[in-house]
């Protein structure tokens, strides 16, 4: 598989590269990253083929946003598709800050709110900081936050906006697959277009599978995979912390080497096997990977195209590592 695959979106009619760009890195994601980098980045996945690109408000309170828009604006606008989210406005003062971003714009934070009055100022503040005069997907960012106001007032402000064709595509934004597959029973129809699903579809958390993949497979609702990497734990276990993980539990890390460990007998990097796992699955369309840096996004890439032989999935779930009913990419 390449980065410049392109796979139609679900029920959409919009069409995506089989990688995106997650763009959280780009708002400076525990570590800062230069406006050079930032732009170098994005052009980088462009020229390899990349045409998704996800960002949101909250990724370093509108930094990410801005950079996305600096890099995007130059190219053919209907080349791509551009997703960001709602739920969080980025406000003077705003009081639910996140110690993940490095270093973010001073005197600014977000605030919770999925009110409908929040969805449209959110989108106008969106498009202000990205400077282009539409998105094509809106996220509901971590509806879990606020449920009952995310369905009755934020997903019914995206379905007016989906259906006055401001936006092409209603979708959430989750790191709960229980929570989207609620959501997903509950909204009014046609419902959501799409799920981004963060962490609960990969090597080590098959969450997803049990319920959300085929409901969403059932009722034509693309998935984003995000999350594949598990916070860099399958590229370097380790005792202490790592990104996303305050403890790692001894289990996890004993699930992350088994893992490695088969990946070796195989000759194949875990983070190939990671990348292209959730493929197996009907209902995803697209990976969505971040990057900080050109040599990043050129890595994913040679990761996506990595070959990865049916003997590795087979040895994954002889193991118990995955499930048996875990559909695989085709060898």
């Amino acid at each position: 598989m390449r980065a410049d695959d392109m796979i139609p979106l679900g029920r959409t009619g919009l069409t995506v590269s089989r990688l995106g760009l997650g763009l959280a890195s780009l708002g400076g994601l525990f570590t800062p990253v230069s406006d050079e980098d930032a732009a170098a980045t994005v052009e980088r996945a462009w020229d390899l083929g990349v045409r998704l690109f996800d960002t949101a408000p909250v990724y370093g309170y509108g930094r990410s946003e801005f950079r996305t828009g600096l890099a995007l604006r130059p190219r053919p606008r209907d080349a791509y598709v551009l997703c960001t989210k709602v739920g969080r406005l980025i406000e003077p003062d705003g009081t639910d800050t996140q110690d993940i971003w490095a270093d973010p714009p001073p005197g600014v934070g977000p605030r919770l709110d999925y009110t409908r009055q929040a969805v449209r100022r959110s989108l106008e503040d969106s498009l202000t900081r990205l400077g282009l005069d539409r998105v094509d997907v809106l996220h509901i960012h971590d509806p879990d936050l606020n449920y009952p106001v995310a369905l009755a007032e934020a997903y019914q402000a995206l379905a007016d906006l989906r259906a006055a064709g401001v936006i092409r595509a209603v979708s959430l934004g989750v790191n709960h697959a229980d929570v989207a597959a609620r959501f997903l029973r509950e909204a009014p129809a046609p419902g959501p277009d799409c799920v981004l699903l963060a962490g609960r579809y990969t090597l080590l958390d098959q969450t997803g599978l049990a319920e959300l993949l085929p409901l969403c497979a059932r009722q034509g609702v693309a998935v984003f995979a995000a999350g594949v990497f598990q916070a860099g734990l399958l590229a370097e276990p380790r005792s202490g912390a790592a990104y996303g993980y305050p403890n790692v539990p001894a289990a996890l890390l004993e699930r992350v080497r088994a893992v490695r460990a088969v990946c070796a007998e195989h000759h194949v990097p875990p983070l190939a096997a990671a990348i292209q796992f959730a493929f197996g699955h009907p209902a995803v369309a697209a990976v969505l990977v971040g990057a900080r840096t050109p040599d990043e996004v050129t890595a994913n890439a040679e990761l996506l195209a990595h070959p990865v032989p049916a003997g590795l999935w087979r040895s994954l779930k002889a193991t118990g590592l995955l499930p048996a009913e875990a559909p695989v990419p085709a060898g």
